[in-house]
């Protein structure tokens, strides 16, 4: 059985662990998210003002319901610390049921 509503992953890098952590707590706590999962220690190249560079990032994965993507979103920026964070929606086409379900529950208002 589909979930009523809509759920989405919202997929952003930071440049730290001890940032990221912070930042998902918090996004967490206020609601807008069931989950956050933070993986540390990835290489980043890309191209930013003309010139590739590198980085290493910790990517962060929210869980989120659909019409939450945007204020996830908008949580992300107003507490990271790159001039452009990198902030993609993933819509979620399937699933665990249950999972779904639950990531609707945790953010329901």
């Amino acid at each position: 059985m589909e979930p009523l509503i809509g759920t989405v992953m919202v997929y952003t890098t930071w440049p730290g662990l001890v940032e990221a952590e912070a930042a998902g707590r918090a996004i967490v706590a206020d609601g807008l998210a069931a989950a956050v999962n933070i993986l540390p220690g990835i290489v980043s190249f890309y191209r930013w003002h003309g010139e590739i560079e590198r980085a290493e990032e910790v990517v962060m994965v929210f869980k989120t319901r659909t019409d939450l993507a945007e204020a996830v979103a908008q949580a992300v920026r107003a507490r990271h610390p790159y001039e452009t964070p990198g902030v993609l929606v993933l819509p979620v086409t399937g699933g665990d049921p249950d999972y779904l379900d639950w990531i609707v529950m945790e953010t329901d208002a």
